[in-house]
């Protein structure tokens, strides 16, 4: 199976059996064959692109794989990666930039390979120089258009560690703050808008920490 956010909207490819398990359509699920052409998931991320209306959108085919291939050839694809770091205390490093929590990440360079790109990403935009890389966590995919193109982007995440506290914030890059927050606390009440996806990793590396060891 298959998990892009579209527009907040968690869209999953999956195989007619994984579909079963989701259920009767409804309201706010969406579940739909694979019509086998382009243009019926075309219209799947136009509809989802101008809407917020559904939890999720189920699309299924007997062939996950080709259902997979023909949906990235809507898009142009770029790879990101990025950093759950947590200091001493457990306490998860947070940045806040165009108006939503974040967590440090970004492009690919030419040459990088995904861990190495995650541990340069966090020394640029928070300041941190002393990374720890841990275990690759998971891999997120997002749509966005950029100069009247569809892109679909993959990030992958890593676990990382630090003893250092100070954070400097990369204002170049629009982050506003970079501060260590109690994630626990954080996921019980967000302080402010969180991407779906971002959601969905803070609560993954909330599970590699025991729950005695996040500190407030």
């Amino acid at each position: 199976m298959y998990k892009i956010y579209i527009n907040e909207t968690p869209l999953l490819l999956t195989t007619i059996e994984e579909a079963k398990k989701f259920g009767a359509p409804s309201d706010k699920i969406l579940i739909l064959r694979y019509a086998g052409k382009k243009k019926f998931l075309l219209n799947v991320v136009n509809q989802l692109e101008n809407s917020q209306r559904f939890d999720r959108v189920v699309v299924f085919h007997k062939d996950v794989e080709e259902l997979w291939a023909t949906f990235r050839r809507i898009f142009k694809i770029v790879e990101a990666a990025g950093g759950a770091v947590f200091n001493a205390d457990n306490q998860l490093l947070m940045i806040y930039r165009r108006h939503c929590w974040d967590l440090p990440k970004g492009k690919i360079d030419a040459g990088e390979s995904p861990d190495e790109a995650g541990l340069r990403e966090v020394t640029e935009e928070t300041g941190i120089s002393r990374l720890q890389l841990g275990p690759h966590l998971t891999d997120t995919w997002h749509t966005y258009q950029e100069k009247g193109k569809r892109i679909l982007k993959k990030t992958y995440w890593y676990i990382m560690q630090t003893d250092q506290s100070e954070l400097i914030p990369q204002t170049e890059e629009d982050i506003e703050k970079a501060e260590w927050r109690s994630l626990q606390n954080f996921l019980a009440a967000p302080p402010g808008r969180v991407y779906n996806s971002i959601l969905e990793v803070m609560q993954l590396a909330g599970e590699q920490l025991p729950e005695h060891q996040t500190k407030a």
